[in-house]
């Protein structure tokens, strides 16, 4: 049960559209009847670099009504609706003692939406914010400026339907996002742990996020990211595209049963899974193993740990350094060294319907740094590229 601090000796002022709930406890609300909004300007301001055709958000139309919660500075949020949400930081210049949770519902001009139908409570015991609707207007949407780090202790957030989730600059302890077909947009969050799953939406990261980050999307959903920094980070998709700019993580599982993965520069101990896809990293600094059943490998190592590299009925790229100090051991259909790459020691051994090739590069240890790379249907081939050529690639 919620306490119901909300509706204590609360009276009403309608203005045109806007209904404004003030108190008659003075300090417990900010009444601001005055005003058509208790923060924020315009859609500009709201939905920052949003782009409706990707994130999913419209325009954010007259607000329709709001409300201004005295909370605890360290509390937690919880959000069940069918609509557009977004959560954001509370201005601290404004409100320097971090004690307020500010909602607002807003509607397209026109729209069906009905405020009545959403509920905002604030339970004192549980240090919570709830934020429930089962029937508001699917094209509402409700924004919520709370405290940097309101959600210390857990950030709940679940949308039905096309309702999109965008969180922006926030800290917490736990962090749980679901959505249906929405978009859910993460910006600039840190998280102790960080869970994300869509049953057909679009996953966002923008800026850095850090954290123990969980994403898990289903059917067509595609997982786009900025840079991700963490000490585990597992991603899959179904049929959509995974695609990450940076990562720089201790330890990454990212799978597709048929979606591509491309990644960008990934640091630390990386694992890769396709079923049908394709898998490309731009670079590899690190321990790193990729295979895919169908799919091609194209992968740049350019600072090495131990690379394992598998295409069943693929084939196979590898570029690499030429100072990149490493054991080699190709196999596939074909086998292709390109002459630029000088390998020590190289030795060719067929087997069954292919042919291996092993050597060393730069006088490596065999049993320390070590690529290795099978496409025993397909051909697997090693260059060199320089970095320079890399970065013009990745760009």
């Amino acid at each position: 049960m919620f306490a119901p601090r909300w509706g204590w000796g609360l009276g009403s002022l309608q203005l045109g559209q806007l209904q404004v709930w003030t108190a008659e406890a003075a300090g417990r609300w900010a009444c601001r009847a005055c005003q058509t909004r208790l923060y924020g300007s315009g859609p500009d301001e709201r939905w920052p670099g949003s782009d409706p055709e990707v994130s999913g958000f419209g325009p954010a139309g007259r607000t329709l009504k709001e409300w201004a919660l005295l909370v605890s500075p360290f509390g937690r949020l919880r959000a069940r609706l069918p609509c557009h949400l977004s959560v954001r930081p509370l201005d601290p210049l404004t409100y320097p003692d971090a004690d307020r949770v500010l909602v607002a519902v807003s509607g397209v001009e026109g729209g069906a939406q009905d405020p009545a139908r959403l509920q905002v409570k604030y339970d004192e015991a549980l240090k919570e914010v709830a934020i429930v609707s089962d029937t508001i207007d699917p094209q509402a949407t409700v924004e919520v400026n709370a405290p940097l780090k309101f959600g210390n202790t857990d950030l709940n957030i679940k949308s039905s339907g096309s309702g999109c989730i965008k969180v922006q600059n926030i800290e917490c302890d736990n962090c749980k996002i679901e959505t249906e077909h929405g978009t859910s947009i993460l910006q600039s969050v840190k998280s102790q742990k960080l869970h994300v799953q869509t049953r057909g939406g679009k996953v966002i990261c923008l800026g850095t996020v850090y954290g123990n980050i969980d994403i898990c999307a289903s059917d067509k959903s595609t997982v786009t990211v900025d840079k991700l920094q963490g000490s585990s980070v597992n991603i899959s998709t179904e049929d959509g595209l995974l695609k990450a700019k940076y990562l720089y993580t201790e330890s990454s599982f990212l799978s597709s049963a048929a979606g591509d993965i491309t990644l960008g520069s990934v640091h630390g101990n990386i694992t890769l899974q396709s079923k049908m896809g394709n898998i490309t990293v731009d670079s590899s600094s690190g321990c790193l193993k990729a295979s895919t059943h169908q799919g091609a490998l194209d992968v740049y190592v350019s600072q090495l740990g131990k690379v394992e590299l598998k295409s069943h009925k693929g084939s196979i790229l590898v570029k690499v350094t030429s100072s990149l100090q490493a054991h080699l051991q190709l196999s596939g259909k074909e086998v292709d060294v390109n002459s630029e790459v000088h390998v020590q020691e190289m030795a060719e051994a067929h087997k069954d319907d292919g042919i291996i090739i092993t050597g060393l590069m730069n006088q490596a240890n065999k049993h320390e740094k070590w690529i290795k790379a099978d496409a025993p249907k397909g051909t697997v081939s090693f260059r060199s590229q320089s970095w320079f050529q890399s970065l013009k690639l990745q760009d």
